[in-house]
């Protein structure tokens, strides 16, 4: 699989996510709609394992924490950006979401969690802040940001 393919896999994503708040009425509708019992998730989650191993996807940072922009936001993708990241316990960079934040979590370690949430999705509303947290082993966590805007604080 190439990052076109990936695009094409994201796809209904997100259009589900276009023009929608960022906020927990999306989080819970994603969880229904792309559960991690769905084809859907599942697809993405062997994507990324397959392209991770491939060595296009989270192809900067150190063991414990490497990551990666894999779409840039455009009008085909809905001015969304996604990143995949691949974090081992640790707390990461602390950064605020000034359009918010949409997460896919998938436990690479069975019982890994992401911001104390397991397999799923999970929100940032716009103008949150977090220090993104992996606990009880690895999980990959793929993000879309609205106009692809993240602001890590310095």
């Amino acid at each position: 699989m190439d990052q076109q393919q990936f695009q094409t896999l994201m796809k209904p994503v997100m259009e589900m996510i276009a023009g929608r708040p960022v906020d927990q009425v999306l989080a819970d509708e994603l969880n229904k709609i792309f559960s991690p019992e769905s084809e859907t998730f599942k697809a993405i989650e062997a994507a990324c394992i397959a392209a991770i191993d491939a060595g296009w996807m989270c192809a900067h940072g150190e063991d414990g924490r490497r990551f990666g922009r894999v779409i840039e936001p455009a009008p085909e993708t809905h001015d969304l950006s996604v990143d995949v990241v691949q974090l081992r316990d640790i707390v990461g960079p602390h950064h605020s979401h000034p359009t918010g934040e949409i997460c896919m979590t998938m436990p690479v370690t069975s019982g890994a969690q992401f911001d104390g949430a397991g397999a799923g999705w999970c929100v940032n509303e716009p103008g949150s802040a977090h220090s993104p947290t992996v606990t009880g082993g690895e999980a990959l966590v793929l993000y879309l940001l609205p106009e692809g805007k993240i602001e890590f604080t310095r």
